[in-house]
């Protein structure tokens, strides 16, 4: 995985962010009853379509995940090859990113290390 992925920790925080505000979305709606209303709604209109939320939900998730990948510049189609198996097969799927894969990281800083620095003068 190492040859796929040299993000530092700005770019670990922009994945961690990427998964969480959705799911902290989610969590408020659910504690304003959206929950409740999407699942009554999906009754209404058939009550076998309660198995397609579950598929819905797996759905958003991957293009969640995937388009934060390809923002910075991670293909998710390819595998590493010390990855494999349950759960890591979400490359064997079709990548639902929003966004196509960046060309290089738009969120790589390290040249921020390299910057000479100004030291302030001994007062």
């Amino acid at each position: 995985m190492a040859e796929f992925d040299q993000r530092d920790n700005y770019a670990w925080f922009f994945s961690f962010s990427a998964a969480m505000v959705p799911f902290c979305g989610f969590l408020y709606g659910h504690s304003r009853g959206l929950t409740v209303r999407v699942i009554e709604s999906v009754v209404k209109v058939h009550p076998a379509g309660l198995l397609l939320i579950p598929f819905a939900t797996l759905a958003m998730e991957k293009s969640i995940y995937d388009t934060a990948q390809s923002f910075q510049g991670i293909d998710p189609n390819v595998k590493p090859a010390d990855r494999g198996g349950f759960p890591s097969g979400g490359s064997d799927l079709p990548s639902f990113s929003l966004v196509p894969v960046s060309k290089h990281n738009p969120l790589d800083f390290s040249y921020l290390r390299r910057l000479p620095t100004i030291k302030e003068p001994d007062k």
